[in-house]
């Protein structure tokens, strides 16, 4: 069974995936809802991240949607589901929300942990767990038109599912404790000025084609370089430089192969497209 078969099989209901040649497309879709993020949402997008990342085929996920607006954030009905659940034992009650929280978490870390890359494209208002998902992606493009809100400052609440541990290593540390502690919006030239967007286009259609070429040019190169890449600049922002360049060299010592090398070097001497072999997937079916 091939990857779209996969992905067209799961029916997902705040998602539509697809997956053309060693591109993956996740398009949040819920436009009349401005795409906010109900419970179904959590579960579905780490399945697609994950289902996409096991199937190996894939070298690239664009994570995009429809609408006006690229999402509204967290949906009230997530909020009023947790209001539940504060009665009864303080400590169960603070245990239960402490896992409840990690696994809301948990879908943003789904995008950091995949193998490839992950894009996102926004167009319109990314707000509250928008801001969120996008930290938790590689790269971030968007439309003229979009903005950008840590919203959760303004609604009595402390962002929680990524967004001040991850922001803070991607544009500089007063900017942003500056969006956090005010939850104002910030457009998409302030955006891209302080590196949190790489491109701005001039509307969706655009957006889209411009996100798409760049895919293209991942998924030219050796997925296993790429893979790599993307582990090493991940340990990085994490440790050291010392302890990044022992990880590099360990790494190197069980990766470093000649296949895709050679593969390379005779494409660029032949002027042709050069043809890796995926990477190996199925770990998840091993479970089953």
């Amino acid at each position: 069974m091939d990857a779209q078969r996969i992905l067209e099989e799961k029916q997902y209901t705040t998602l539509e995936v697809s997956q053309r040649g060693h591109i993956a497309h996740i398009v949040l879709n819920r436009p009349d809802a401005m795409n906010s993020m109900i419970p179904a949402f959590w579960t579905e997008l780490p399945d697609a991240v994950r289902t996409i990342d096991d199937e190996g085929i894939a070298r690239v996920i664009v994570i995009s949607s429809t609408g006006k607006h690229f999402s509204a954030g967290m949906d009230l009905s997530v909020f009023t589901n947790m209001a539940k659940d504060f009665t009864g034992d303080p400590a169960r009650r603070a245990e239960r929300m402490r896992r409840l929280v990690m696994l809301l978490q948990d879908t943003f870390t789904a995008i950091e942990q995949a193998r490839m890359p992950v894009i996102g494209a926004v167009q319109g208002g990314a707000i509250g767990g928008a801001v969120d998902l996008l930290c938790a992606c590689d790269m971030r493009y968007s439309t003229e038109d979009a903005f950008f809100t840590i919203k959760e400052t303004q609604i009595g609440m402390t962002a929680d599912v990524g967004t001040l541990q991850r922001l803070p290593k991607l544009i500089p540390i007063g900017i942003a404790k500056e969006l956090a502690y005010t939850g104002r919006n910030f457009g998409a030239q302030e955006a891209q000025s302080f590196g949190f967007i790489n491109q701005v286009f001039s509307d969706h259609d655009a957006l889209i084609d411009g996100v798409m070429k760049v895919a293209q040019q991942i998924a030219m190169n050796s997925p296993m370089a790429v893979s790599g890449t993307k582990t090493m600049l991940n340990y990085a922002a994490e440790h050291t430089v010392s302890e990044s360049l022992t990880y590099m060299a360990t790494w190197q010592a069980g990766m470093f192969q000649m296949e895709d090398i050679q593969t390379a070097m005779h494409a660029q001497k032949t002027k042709s497209i050069p043809e890796y072999p995926p990477l190996h997937g199925g770990i998840h079916k091993m479970k089953d």
